[in-house]
């Protein structure tokens, strides 16, 4: 357990930012599933929108939203064939 006052400060404030960052995995991960269950464009776009948002805020490493987003297009293409 923290013992500073400052170390208190910022466990309190690792635990308001973890709310952030759950909700936005959590977002994150509902629209790559949604999108493998519709498999179309506009839910694409959608969880384009929010691997971006999740690469921007630092949920996710940049490679990592490239690829999941190369593989839904993949996918995407795949099953319009």
């Amino acid at each position: 357990m923290a013992i500073t006052t400052s170390a208190k400060k910022a466990h309190r404030a690792s635990l308001r930012k973890r709310v952030f960052n759950v909700r936005r995995k959590r977002a994150l991960t509902n629209a790559v599933k949604t999108v493998k269950k519709s498999m179309t464009a506009a839910d694409l776009s959608k969880a384009y929108q929010a691997i971006d948002k999740a690469a921007k805020r630092g949920i996710i490493k940049k490679n990592t939203a490239a690829r999941k987003k190369s593989r839904l297009a993949k996918a995407l293409a795949a099953a319009k064939k």
